[in-house]
């Protein structure tokens, strides 16, 4: 790409974002290979969408990627924009929203295994049931409140007899009910659940670089090699953040304010007030 058309690309882009609104970008990768933005859904679910973008764009249409159970098939023509991709990405997540209830109500009110591992994209879960016993649940992501696909996991003979419940009661299941309701009308007792959720169980990679370290690089001085070190103060957010990353990021923002040593700006993710101290690199 000649540094004419890699001007012109550059300002095609800018202009692009500019359309989407920067307030929702992520990052935008220095050579322009990729921009991630952030969307919202109207459960206010925060979700992370990475577009890919060949040199070639846009007379060939750019890949996306984001944590959802299934990728949407991406209509697109040479007029087309990052806002197209966008839109079409939130009307995605409009057909994913009964998933998301299902196995949210899953996961607040039985005692599943691995929480803090589970991503979006994830239709299963393992929930303990205890009795040295636990059940794998497949969750149809299209139809997610219907009788899910199982896997009983534990002692034989133990087994053996939930498989005879759930056989003999599986015409039970209710649409209407919770997930809950259901597995203790199918199994015959009342599952455990979920234990009190800590204070410190927050994810530990960073909401920017994704990663949980920052590498290994004279020029970051003592923050070379250090682990996530700053946290959205807002609860139902806690993106955990490298202040390095983020202040990098805050930077790109021209809504940002500077005061001293101190940036004051908005979380990526939540939007809620965010303030970090910068040091000077080596």
């Amino acid at each position: 790409m000649n540094m004419a058309l890699s001007s012109s690309f550059s300002r095609a882009i800018n202009a692009e974002i500019e359309e989407i609104g920067w307030e929702h970008l992520v990052r935008l990768a220095e050579d322009l290979s990729f921009v991630t933005f952030r969307v919202v859904d109207k459960k206010e679910r925060v979700h992370v969408l990475e577009i890919l973008l060949d040199k070639s764009y846009p007379n060939c249409a750019p890949s996306v990627s984001a944590d959802v159970p299934y990728l949407f098939d991406l209509v697109w023509s040479r007029s087309s924009r990052l806002n197209d991709v966008v839109k079409q990405f939130r009307q995605h997540l409009e057909k994913l929203q009964q998933f998301w209830s299902a196995v949210e109500d899953i996961d607040q009110s039985l005692l599943v295994s691995d929480s803090a591992q589970l991503h979006r994209a994830t239709s299963f879960r393992h929930i303990n049931i205890g009795n040295d016993c636990s059940i794998i649940l497949h969750i149809r992501v299209n139809d997610p409140r219907s009788l899910p696909e199982c896997r009983f996991l534990g002692l034989d003979e133990n087994v053996s007899l939930l498989r005879d419940k759930w056989r003999r009661n599986c015409n039970k299941w209710s649409k209407d009910k919770l997930f809950a309701e259901n597995l203790a009308t199918l199994l015959e007792f009342q599952l455990p659940g979920p234990p009190g959720v800590e204070k410190n169980d927050q994810q530990i990679d960073c909401g920017i670089c994704y990663s949980q370290f920052l590498p290994v690089d004279d020029e970051l001085g003592p923050k070379s090699g250090s682990k996530t070190d700053y946290t959205c103060e807002n609860t139902t957010c806690s993106k955990a953040f490298h202040s390095v990353c983020l202040g990098d990021w805050l930077r790109s923002i021209t809504t940002t304010r500077q005061s001293f040593d101190v940036l004051f700006g908005n979380c990526p993710y939540c939007s809620q007030p965010v303030a970090v101290k910068i040091g000077a690199r080596k």
